[in-house]
Formats: structure tokens, C-alpha cells, sequence
């Protein structure tokens, strides 16, 4: 028998562990028992998630956007329910594949900047954007479907004092890293680096440590060192982006070996007609 908390989420298999807590792969029962990502919190960090999901998460309504749809809580734990990604994340892709394709990554970043332009109009700045936040649904090797994921260190744009620091080494931007407020631009800085670390397989030892090809001005641009020399807004980055070339359809199937991303948590159907996990 599974874990049941709150008498709603049954939690089947732990798939991951975030900064505040742990995922699993559950079922909600007040949904008619629909399986979702649920990330369990201990009490620790359970104020300042719950204050974000009540006030913020459920207005940034997006396609490349993982929000909390539903939440509950039982005796100090708490419990945020979201759509099951089942691709798996960047993190994961990269470890199979290394290095990507110029065009598959240049799909990848008009998805980031796409959601982070929906993130920032909504009144937030991620502060964590890296490969392990970027979730894919499982396209194969067709056109990737990416979406940001954990909010649990996102905060206002409006609450340029009093925010702690937060984010990850190495994507953090030189501002975010000297204890600036938080800034939409410092996700734009993060989003370059990521996107550079999917080019090469490694995160650029400095910001100046850019790869060749097509994107490099458009790496250039995002990973400034100065804020005001980074472009004002995601708007703006994806239009740079864009005039750059992001190609249609999968060009990269051409090559040997394209990236495949695959359905990461399956599930069968028992000879009694309901969804049961495939164990692994």
C-alpha cells in the first residue's frame, strides 16, 4: 500500500529531490486518481513555497511552465501537486548525449525565453534556471517540448529588498552572485549559460568562454557582465533570438545519433482496465 498524504496525494515512486523537498510520481484522488508530479516539503521550507502558490503560481498559465495546480498539507508536511513531465530533465539529456545540435538548442532556448518572458510579465523572477529545472516531455527524437520547473526559490519583482540569496553556481549572474536584488536579467544570464552548457556538454569556465556557431552573439548578449548590457527583458532576448534563426521542424535528425527523449515514467494498463506504475 502507498503512502497517502493528506488523505489525497498517494505517493507511488520518488523521481527526483529539489532544494525544499523530494518528487514523486503520485496519484491524486480528489482528481479521479489523475497521476501528477507531487514535491513533498518538510516543514522547513514549507511557508515560503505555500505564500507562492497561493499568491503567484496559478496565474503563470503556460505551455513551457510547470505551476502548482493544487496543494495540501498533514501534520508539518505539505504537499504541492503539478503536471507529470515525463521526459525527464536537460541534466539528463546531457548525460546521454553530451554536446547538442546549434538548431536543437536554439529550439531549446526560444522555449526557455517563451516561458520566462510568461514567468517575469507575471510579477517574478525565477532565480534558478539551469538544466535540472528544464523538464522535456517525451518527444522522441522529434521537435523538443521543454518546460521551466521549481519555484521554490522565485520571488516578486516587486521585492527588491529583504530577498536572501538564492540560485545555483555557475549560472548565477556576477550581479545576482554580489548580493544585487533580484532581477529578471540574472535569469537571462542563467538562461545563456545553460544553453551554452548544452552546446559544449560543460558549463563555460567564464561568460567569455563561448562556444562558435550561430548563437554565440546571442550567448554574448545574455551573459554580459553588466546587467544594462544584457537585453532589457525576455521579449527582447527571444526577438534577438529569432532574428538570429531558430529552424523548423528537426533538422537534426540528418545527423547520426540524434538527442531522443524518451517517456521516462511509463505506466501499463492492468487486465482490470486501471493504470498501474511500470516498476523499473
Amino acid at each position: 500500500m502507498h503512502q497517502v498524504v493528506a488523505g489525497r496525494f498517494q505517493l507511488i515512486e520518488q523521481i527526483g529531490r529539489g532544494r525544499t523537498g523530494t518528487v514523486w510520481r503520485a496519484r491524486d484522488r480528489r482528481r479521479h486518481r489523475r497521476t501528477v508530479a507531487a514535491k513533498v516539503l518538510s516543514r522547513r521550507g514549507a511557508d515560503e513555497v505555500l505564500g507562492f502558490v497561493r499568491e503567484q503560481t496559478l496565474r503563470v498559465a503556460h505551455p513551457h511552465v510547470v505551476a502548482p495546480h493544487g496543494w495540501a498539507a498533514d501534520d508539518g508536511v505539505v504537499v504541492l501537486a503539478m503536471d507529470l513531465v515525463r521526459g525527464g530533465s536537460l541534466d539528463q539529456l546531457l548525460a546521454a548525449y553530451g554536446a547538442l545540435p546549434q538548431a536543437y538548442v536554439a529550439v531549446l532556448l526560444d522555449q526557455v525565453l517563451q516561458a520566462l518572458d510568461a514567468v517575469h510579465r507575471a510579477g517574478l523572477v525565477h532565480r534558478d534556471v539551469k538544466p535540472a529545472n528544464l523538464l522535456l516531455e517525451p518527444t522522441g527524437t522529434g521537435r523538443p517540448h521543454l518546460r521551466l520547473a521549481d519555484f521554490g526559490v522565485a520571488v516578486e519583482t516587486s521585492r527588491t529588498r529583504g530577498a536572501e540569496a538564492a540560485g545555483t553556481d555557475g549560472y548565477l549572474a556576477p550581479d545576482q552572485a554580489a548580493g544585487a536584488p533580484p532581477d529578471l536579467r540574472q535569469d537571462l544570464f542563467a538562461a545563456g549559460m545553460t544553453a551554452a552548457e548544452l552546446l559544449t556538454g560543460r558549463l563555460p569556465a567564464a561568460a567569455d568562454d563561448l562556444p562558435p556557431g550561430p548563437l554565440r552573439p546571442v550567448l554574448r548578449a545574455l551573459v554580459a557582465a553588466a546587467p544594462d548590457q544584457r537585453p532589457p527583458s525576455a521579449a527582447a532576448a527571444l526577438d534577438l533570438l529569432r532574428r538570429t534563426g531558430v529552424p523548423e521542424g528537426a533538422p537534426w535528425l540528418r545527423r547520426p545519433h540524434p538527442p531522443d527523449v524518451p517517456d521516462r515514467h511509463p505506466e501499463r494498463r492492468s487486465g482490470l482496465g486501471t493504470w498501474l506504475p511500470t516498476w523499473r
